[in-house]
């Protein structure tokens, strides 16, 4: 148990950490993370690991830990972002404290540091169109070429690029790329565009700007300036780190205790994909209910089912920090949420697919206030008072006329117990038109009571229910998972999904009155159905909406 509780705190980032620590790499044994997200749409789950990869890191090593918007593509950009990530991370537990920084912010910086580049002779002005960038670049097997307008003089290019940023170009006719080998085998050091022309509004800067930086030449500026330590970032940069420690060792401010990017794992699992283009796709095409659409695996998503931050910690304690990408089980993710509100939340009775059930021998009149616990394995969480009447709903799966084999519940003849109070006995129903059962005839027996000492006889079936009587009107949204097919972890936004038509169902019911108070995002176990939380957008006071947050089973378990 040990070893195993001490492989959860480390990984190979904390060990590399660990030991510039240990050397005194950076001044003063400084660690300083960073969470540095595009705001070109809202935060998912993969997103979730490393904001806490980032902020546990800091805190581990008595740390700093900045959230940094890195806003250098106006086009794809908006306020309603940035303003639901901050609202995500907080509510993720990582605190940025006053930290909080734009990348648009250091883009006076950035031209400066543009003009150095091109003073030094390690940029130009490049006039190739788009289409001709692409094809001079080579492939993976061949070598790129050089532009023609590759060995302008640097007065020359310092004119241009002072052109550029007065708007005196159209957007695309131009670009300035870093002059550094056509011929090297990774294609990110092939004279990678350092800057674009494009007239697009900024939600930060306005119209200050028609030219923009890249996001790989801005982001090692962004972390120097901010004079980040240990750059975290997924695999897929791992290519681009040449780049970012080019731009780094040729500008004069930076050389000195220079960021150390590090290279971990995505978060891929099964069943979900998170891509920002199909995610961003389906709420555009109105395929989902926004982007907090509890089918999401969004953190707003997650937030509005009601799976609670610290589901989300443990879980990404749990799955660790990886060198290689892999996909994890989305049945371990769902583990951890039921994990989580266990012990949290109340555990009370809803019918979701309602028949009626009458008692034929309790008086019409008849009200009986019946106490249980709120939560078997939480005595903190009280009790409750539950309505017992003549009339009451089941749900329609625990009643079959003719029931096969080992079938427990309540059939004609059959003796069953209703939770938390009386046995009862069928002895008749009654079928509408179309042949459903509309209605189901039993007895009590009222020396069977729950909690009185009854000793006699057993029976193996007990039902939920709730009083016909004296209940809550409910909606309950039943999730499932978004897409049919499973995806390709190495390009899922290439990748074509179909749509599980049965990804959301809505069922009508009751829930227990005592649930009648109940206001958005509180949360309950409901008895054989799974966890639910009222929707937070409820405002009818008439009807309580509830989303599955998870059923109750698990196909996963802890080794």
């Amino acid at each position: 148990m040990e070893s195993d509780n001490k492989r959860k705190s480390s990984n190979f980032i904390y060990n590399i950490i660990e030991e510039d620590v240990k050397n005194n790499t950076f001044s003063d044994n400084r660690v300083h993370t960073r969470f540095p997200p595009e705001p070109n749409g809202y935060l998912h789950i993969g997103h979730a690991k490393a904001i806490l990869l980032n902020y546990n890191a800091a805190k581990k090593f008595n740390g700093k830990f900045n959230l940094r918007f890195d806003d250098t593509n106006p086009a794809k950009e908006d306020t309603e972002y940035v303003e639901s990530i901050k609202e995500d991370i907080k509510w993720l537990g990582a605190d940025w404290e006053d930290r909080l920084f734009f990348a648009s912010n250091y883009f006076d910086r950035m031209y400066i540091y543009a003009v150095e580049l091109i003073n030094k002779g390690l940029a130009y002005v490049d006039d190739l169109s788009p289409e001709e960038i692409k094809q001079f670049r080579g492939t993976l097997t061949e070598p790129g070429k050089n532009s023609p307008y590759r060995e302008r003089s640097i007065s020359e290019n310092l004119k241009l690029f002072q052109a550029m940023k007065n708007g005196e170009y159209k957007d695309g006719s131009k670009v300035l790329r870093a002059k550094i080998d056509m011929s090297s085998p990774n294609i990110n050091m092939r004279d990678p565009i350092i800057y674009r022309i494009s007239r697009a509004y900024h939600h930060n800067t306005g119209d200050k700007w028609c030219i923009y930086p890249m996001y790989d030449y801005a982001h090692p500026i962004e972390d120097a300036i901010e004079r980040i330590t240990h750059s975290l970032c997924s695999l897929e940069f791992e290519d681009h780190r040449p780049f970012y420690n080019w731009v780094l060792s040729n500008l004069d401010d930076f050389k000195n205790e220079p960021p150390k990017q590090i290279e971990f794992a995505k978060l891929f699992l099964t069943k979900t994909i998170v891509g920002k283009r199909f995610l961003k796709k389906l709420v555009d095409d109105r395929k989902v209910d926004g982007w907090d659409d509890p089918r999401l695996m969004t953190i707003a998503g997650l937030r509005r089912r009601g799976v609670t931050a610290e589901a989300i910690q443990k879980f990404c304690e749990e799955i660790g920090v990886a060198k290689s990408n892999s996909t994890v089980d989305i049945a371990m993710f769902e583990h951890f949420v039921r994990d989580d509100l266990k012990p949290k939340v109340p555990r009370c009775m809803a019918v979701v697919e309602p028949v009626k059930l009458v008692i034929t021998n309790l008086p019409e009149d008849h009200l009986e206030w019946l106490e249980m616990k709120n939560n078997q394995d939480n005595e903190d969480l009280g009790v409750r008072k539950i309505p017992f009447t003549k009339e009451i709903y089941i749900d329609r799966d625990d009643f079959m006329i003719d029931p096969p084999k080992k079938y427990h519940r309540l059939y004609p003849g059959n003796e069953v117990r209703l939770m938390g109070a009386y046995f009862v006995k069928c002895h008749d129903y009654i079928l509408d038109v179309n042949g459903l059962v509309k209605e189901i005839h039993c007895t009590y027996d009222p020396e069977t009571k729950s909690g009185s000492g009854f000793t006699g006889r057993k029976v193996k079936g007990t039902l939920h229910w709730v009083s016909a009587k004296v209940n809550k009107e409910s909606e309950f949204r039943i999730y499932d998972y978004l897409i049919d097919e499973q995806p390709n972890d190495k390009d899922e936004e290439s990748q074509k999904y179909t749509l599980n038509p049965n990804s959301l169902i809505i069922k009508k019911g009751y829930v227990e009155s005592s649930l009648s108070e109940a206001l958005p995002m509180q949360r309950y176990q409901f008895v054989r159905h799974g966890y639910f939380c009222v929707d937070i957008q409820n405002t009818d006071t008439e009807n309580l909406i509830f989303n599955l947050i998870v059923s109750l089973k698990s196909s996963w378990k802890p080794v």
